[in-house]
């Protein structure tokens, strides 16, 4: 009963966090799409200048979560700003109306796969949407999401490539019944070669709680080499950093991969975690370990994909 009633609280968004930038502007906007009410917060820096478009970075919940709360778990506002871009967080969709909410990724996961949620059009009419409610660099759009998000975020790269520049997944992997990319996309995939619960090399993953849904998941080095080749990357993949930490359980670490030299500068690029759980790197510290595994400090995950993300925007 006591991990029952813990499971519920997280998954539920029951944890409680306070945003450490409550000055800077955020707003929570609903907008309906394919008969559905659709909400996502919108969170731009007090740090950014009024009068210069934003690059923007939509950060997707993992399954069972919700924007709120997962936008603090992350802790990407403070990364947007030191760095001055504007971060999206939107919310799935759920049997219960804004709790255990999912994505629609392709072939994952539960309520929104199952109901066919247009996922991808919410998101469509989200971007065309946002320069309502600020400044928008429409050349500089980025998406990233945990787990059920991080493979919303490949799905995007599939479908929305006219609108996304690139993105990073945490944590998830592409869930697809077809690869049929329109155009090069940079990569980046940040994964623990020992996540309990999103199987770095594939399988059937554990039952979703309080329920027997499971998930089928693919191995990651084969997706990274997939998406290589796509890009047309010539080099690679070569290691390029060997970094480690220290905990009181061990050494954690995390190892930079990176194929290169690839068509139109679309590098793919994997952060390989060791001793790592199913967690965001660098977000809230010892969140449901027992469950979720071991969090970490090893890399700061919203950091290095800013870093990538800077890099690139889509051509006009």
């Amino acid at each position: 009963m006591e991990n029952y009633l813990k499971w519920m609280l997280v998954l539920a968004g029951a944890l409680s966090f306070v945003s450490s930038f409550s000055n800077a502007s955020e707003q929570t906007i609903t907008l309906q799409h394919d008969g559905l009410p659709r909400s996502f917060i919108v969170y731009v820096p007090e740090s950014a200048n009024s009068n210069s478009p934003l690059p923007v970075v939509i950060n997707f919940h993992g399954g069972g979560g919700r924007a709120e709360n997962y936008r603090a778990y992350t802790k990407m506002d403070a990364t947007a700003e030191k760095y001055k871009f504007m971060v999206v967080y939107p919310n799935g969709t759920g049997r219960y109306k804004n709790r255990l909410l999912t994505w629609n990724a392709g072939t994952c996961c539960a309520y929104a796969n199952k109901n066919k949620i247009d996922d991808v059009g919410f998101i469509r009419k989200l971007i065309d949407d946002l320069p309502k409610y600020a400044k928008v660099d429409k050349s500089r759009i980025y998406a990233t999401g945990l787990s059920n998000g991080g493979m919303m975020s490949y799905r995007l790269a599939l479908e929305l490539s006219d609108k996304i520049a690139a993105i990073a997944s945490v944590a998830g992997n592409m869930h697809v019944e077809e690869f049929n990319p329109k155009r090069p996309i940079p990569i980046m995939h940040i994964h623990s070669v020992d996540d309990p619960r999103a199987l770095y090399r594939g399988g059937l993953g554990p039952a979703f709680p309080l329920t027997k849904y499971r998930v089928e998941h693919r191995d990651v080095q084969e997706v990274m080499d997939l998406w290589s080749e796509f890009n047309g990357c010539q080099k690679g993949p070569y290691k390029y950093k060997d970094l480690a930490f220290k905990t009181e359980q061990g050494v954690q670490r995390a190892e930079k991969w990176a194929y290169t030299a690839c068509d139109h500068r679309a590098e793919v690029v994997h952060w390989k975690l060791h001793e790592v759980g199913h967690v965001w790197p660098g977000g809230k510290q010892d969140v449901m370990t027992e469950i979720l595994g071991a969090s970490t400090e090893v890399i700061n995950a919203s950091e290095i994909m800013w870093k990538f993300f800077s890099q690139y925007r889509l051509a006009k």
